[in-house]
């Protein structure tokens, strides 16, 4: 269909919601590890992001209460729990409710960073050495803690789409 001959929106249907890849910046994580949240909805538990994780990165073990839904970009990752499997780049991955395991980024010959994106239900309860909670990250924990980052490196409040 030509872009000249625009078809109108349908009315009372909901439009889609879109932000571009600049709209919304990356900010620091952790250690090695910069992120972009896309959307979050506290209340429906989802959150979705962009992180970018430079070689040699390894995050804290932990588990997941809901599903996780990852495609790469680029670079390579894996868990050491399973380390057979390795994402790279158009690779997806379905994590299921309950899984527990430990990201690194520190894959022989890879020296360029790994974007993922992630959509998360639930939260993150990262796990101690003896597999206890240490703390909590949910989509309401990860938006306050993309805003506190926006602030810190000067950035205008961020605007994800939030659902609710």
């Amino acid at each position: 269909m030509s872009s000249s001959n625009p078809v109108a929106a349908v009315p009372g249907v909901p439009e889609a919601l879109h932000r571009g890849a600049a709209d919304l910046p990356f900010v620091h994580f952790t250690d090695g590890v910069r992120f972009q949240l896309l959307q979050v909805d506290i209340e429906g538990g989802l959150w979705v992001l962009r992180t970018i994780f430079e070689p040699g990165v390894t995050v804290q073990r932990h588990k997941h209460t809901g599903e996780v839904y990852a495609v790469t970009f680029s670079g390579a990752w894996k868990y050491l729990e399973y380390p057979e499997t390795v994402n790279r780049a158009f690779s997806y991955l379905y994590e299921p409710a309950g899984s527990v395991h430990t990201l690194t980024t520190d894959i022989p010959g890879v020296t360029e960073p790994t974007d993922i994106w992630f959509a998360i239900r639930g939260a993150n309860l990262n796990l101690d050495e003896r597999g206890k909670v240490e703390s909590v990250l949910d989509a309401g924990r990860v938006l306050r803690l993309y805003n506190e980052e926006c602030e810190k490196a000067g950035l205008p409040v961020p605007d994800p789409i939030r659902l609710r």
